[in-house]
C-alpha cells in the first residue's frame, strides 16, 4: 500500500516512521536492563530506591513499561495495515515515545518525586496510544479491530489499580492491578496469536493453513475472558476454589487443544516458527498451573504457588512471544526476508530457558531456587541482548527494499 510518500519518509528519522521502530528497540534493551537490575537487586548486589518498592518496580516495569510497550508497538503498526491509513508517525510517535521514556525513568527514580506526578505520567501512556489506535480504526470503519480499544482502557484501569494500592500501601490491592493485567495480556496474546499463527505456520513451512475451528475459538478465549473477569472482581474471596480451579483447567485444556492443531512438529526447520509455537505452549501450562493452585494440587510433592503459575504467563509466554513476534515482524516491516540472523536461533532457546527455570524448575527443584532465579535472570538479559545486537541496525535504517515505512 502506498500509504505514504517516499521523499516525505527520508526527511523523518527511520525510527519515528512506525511505532515498533523505537518501542520494539527500546522496549526490548529496557527489558534486559530492567532484569539485570533486579537480578542484581534480588541479591544484595546494588541497591536503588524507585516508586513504591523494588518489588514493584519489578512486576510493574515487566509488566506495564516492557510489555506493553511492545503491545502498543505491534498494534500501531499493525493497525496501518489493517485500515490503510497511516500510522502514528512523526510527532505524534515521538510524544508517545517521550512518555513512556519518562514514565520509566519516573518509576525507577521515583523515590526523588511525588507519587501523584509518577503514577500520572505512567498511566497516560496507555490511554494515549489507545487514541492513537482508534482514529484511524474509526475512520476506516474497521469495527472487528475496535475490540482493542476497550483493552487498552482496561489495562489502564489495571495501572491505575496498581498504583492506588501504593498509594494505600496495600500489597493485595497492587497485586490485584498487576494480575488483571497479566490475564488481560494473556488475552491478548491468545487473539493475536490465533490469527497469526496459523497463516505464518503456512507460508513458513508452504503448508496448507489450519482454518479455525470456530466453537473451539469462541470457548477457548471466551474461558479466558471468564478467567479475567474473576481475577478483576475478585471472585475467588466468594466462589469455592475448586470450582475456579476447574475454570482454569476447562482454559488450558481448549487452548491446548487449539494450539496442538497449528502443527509444531512442522517447523522445527524454521526457527521464526518454533519459537512461536513454544512460546505459545506456556498458555495453556500456566493456566494448568493455576488449575493446579486453586484446586491444591501438588507436583513433584510441592504446591503451586500463584506467583510461579503467573511466572508461567510472564516469563514464560510473554518473554518468549514477545521475543520471537518482534523478530519476525521487524523483518517483515523493513522489507527483509524472513529469515533470522544466526545469534537469533540462541536467543530463542535462551529465552524458553528463562521461561521454564522461572516456572517448572522452581517447581520440580524447590530447594535450588536461588541457582533457578539466577539462571532464569542470565537467560533473559542474553536473549534481549542478542536481539538489541541483531535488530539495533535494521530497526534504525531504512526499508530494505525503498519503500516508505
Amino acid at each position: 500500500m502506498q500509504i505514504t510518500d517516499l521523499e516525505t519518509e527520508l526527511k523523518m528519522h527511520p525510527l519515528l516512521r512506525l511505532a515498533f521502530r523505537p518501542l520494539f528497540l527500546f522496549g526490548a534493551a529496557f527489558s534486559a536492563l530492567a532484569i539485570l537490575v533486579w537480578g542484581l537487586a534480588l541479591f544484595g548486589k546494588i541497591h536503588i530506591e524507585p516508586a513504591g518498592n523494588i518489588l514493584f518496580w519489578h512486576s510493574h516495569e515487566m509488566i506495564f513499561g516492557f510489555s506493553c510497550a511492545i503491545v502498543i508497538g505491534f498494534l500501531l503498526t499493525a493497525m496501518q495495515n489493517w485500515t490503510g491509513l497511516r500510522a502514528p508517525h512523526g510527532k505524534q510517535l515521538f510524544f508517545l515515545l517521550t512518555i513512556w521514556v519518562a514514565s520509566r525513568a519516573l518509576v525507577l527514580w521515583g523515590a526523588a518525586f511525588p507519587l501523584w506526578l509518577v503514577a500520572f505520567i505512567d498511566i497516560l501512556f496507555l490511554p494515549s496510544a489507545a487514541v492513537l489506535l482508534a482514529i484511524p480504526i474509526l475512520a476506516a470503519k474497521q469495527w472487528r479491530n475496535l475490540f482493542f480499544i476497550p483493552v487498552l482502557l482496561l489495562l489502564t484501569v489495571c495501572n491505575a489499580i496498581s498504583w492506588l494500592g501504593l498509594y494505600l500501601h496495600d500489597y493485595t490491592l497492587q497485586q490485584h492491578g498487576l494480575y488483571n493485567a497479566v490475564l488481560l495480556i494473556t488475552l491478548l496474546m491468545s487473539i493475536l496469536g490465533g490469527r497469526v499463527l496459523p497463516m505464518f505456520t503456512a507460508n513458513g513451512t508452504q503448508t496448507k493453513k489450519v482454518e479455525p475451528i470456530v466453537w473451539l475459538d469462541r470457548l477457548a478465549l471466551g474461558s479466558l475472558w471468564l478467567i479475567f473477569i474473576q481475577q478483576f472482581l475478585k471472585l475467588e474471596n466468594y466462589v469455592p476454589h475448586q470450582l475456579i480451579g476447574l475454570l482454569y483447567g476447562v482454559a488450558a485444556a481448549l487452548l491446548a487443544i487449539r494450539c496442538a492443531r497449528w502443527k509444531l512438529w512442522i517447523t522445527f526447520k524454521v526457527p521464526l516458527l518454533w519459537s512461536l509455537h513454544l512460546a505459545y505452549w506456556f498458555i495453556p501450562f500456566g493456566l494448568a498451573f493455576f488449575a493446579m493452585h486453586y484446586s491444591g494440587v501438588g507436583l513433584n510433592g510441592t504446591l503451586i504457588l500463584k506467583s510461579t503459575a503467573m511466572h508461567t504467563l510472564t516469563a514464560g509466554a510473554m518473554g518468549s512471544m514477545i521475543l520471537a513476534m518482534m523478530a519476525r515482524v521487524s523483518l517483515g516491516h523493513t522489507g527483509r526476508p524472513l529469515q533470522v540472523a544466526p545469534l537469533m536461533v540462541p536467543a530463542f532457546v535462551l529465552i524458553l530457558s528463562a521461561g521454564i527455570s522461572r516456572s517448572l524448575l522452581v517447581i520440580i527443584f524447590p530447594e535450588l531456587t536461588q541457582t533457578i532465579l539466577a539462571l532464569s535472570v542470565i537467560f533473559w538479559v542474553l536473549a534481549y541482548s542478542l536481539f538489541c545486537f541483531c535488530y539495533s541496525r535494521i530497526l534504525t535504517t531504512d526499508r530494505a527494499d525503498g519503500r516508505p515505512g
